[in-house]
């Protein structure tokens, strides 16, 4: 069997899915409130800058991975419209299931599925966007996912990676002293697990950094990748083209 990390740790393959699961298991009914607190409410600008860069047109499909609690997701169906579609996922079934109540509480009724971005369970050249914000990090085989959202674009669209990456070098003492001692205790106080918000910032320590994810896209599918920091590098934008 084949190792990979699950933060800090090494760990088998197969038991990443597992215990990712349950980080997002534990933290499902939280996880806004979280974001809003741990970022500072800041999440909400760096997914309005990404559906500004997106730019989804009236009609067009788009594919939201690990769209969890379902905000990006509701920001594409308004823009695309009634002749659009937009499909929810994600991996985890208790996050998709609190995004589809969101959703519905809120009007808006979209397609929900199940899946896993390593194996899409769509057709080639399908969709006009694809997006995964804060998803990325988790997927064991980034390589395989890439290339799996690389399938179901059409030639010319835009996938649109939102993802935590490595902030500036002036900033990296103050950032590492919140993540890996304010992080924790905030999140036992509020979701009452500090374990799941302890893997998130080793998580985002282990994941590619800017340069690093732009390459692994261009040899994964997209002919053209270009990236925008936010926040000082906390998170980066990375904007993949499908050429054909």
């Amino acid at each position: 069997m084949a190792n990979t990390h699950f933060g800090y740790e090494s760990v088998d393959e197969q038991d990443k899915a597992r215990r990712v699961r349950g980080v997002f298991d534990s933290v499902a009914s939280r996880y806004d409130v979280m974001n809003d607190l741990m970022s500072g409410g800041l999440h909400r600008a760096w997914k309005a800058y990404t559906l500004m860069v997106a730019n989804p047109q009236e009609g067009q499909r788009v594919l939201d991975i690990a769209g969890g609690t379902g905000d990006l997701a509701k920001a594409f169906a308004r823009k695309v419209g009634q002749r659009g579609e937009v499909v929810h996922t994600d991996i985890n079934e208790a996050m998709l299931r609190t995004g589809r109540d969101r959703l519905l509480d809120a009007g808006v009724i979209l397609p929900t599925v199940v899946c896993d971005a390593e194996q899409l369970p769509f057709p080639d050249r399908h969709f006009d966007i694809v997006s995964v914000a804060f998803g990325l990090r988790n997927m064991t085989h980034k390589d395989g996912a890439l290339r799996e959202m690389a399938r179901v674009l059409k030639d010319g669209g835009r996938l649109l990676v939102l993802e935590f990456s490595q902030v500036a070098r002036p900033l990296r003492k103050a950032y590492d002293l919140y993540s890996f001692n304010v992080l924790p205790k905030l999140g036992k106080l509020v979701a009452g697990d500090a374990d799941s918000y302890r893997y998130l910032a080793e998580s985002i320590r282990m994941h590619p950094n800017q340069q690093e994810l732009k390459a692994l896209m261009k040899i994964n599918g997209f002919g053209h990748v270009d990236y925008h920091n936010m926040t000082g590098g906390v998170v980066a934008l990375h904007v993949g083209i499908k050429c054909s």
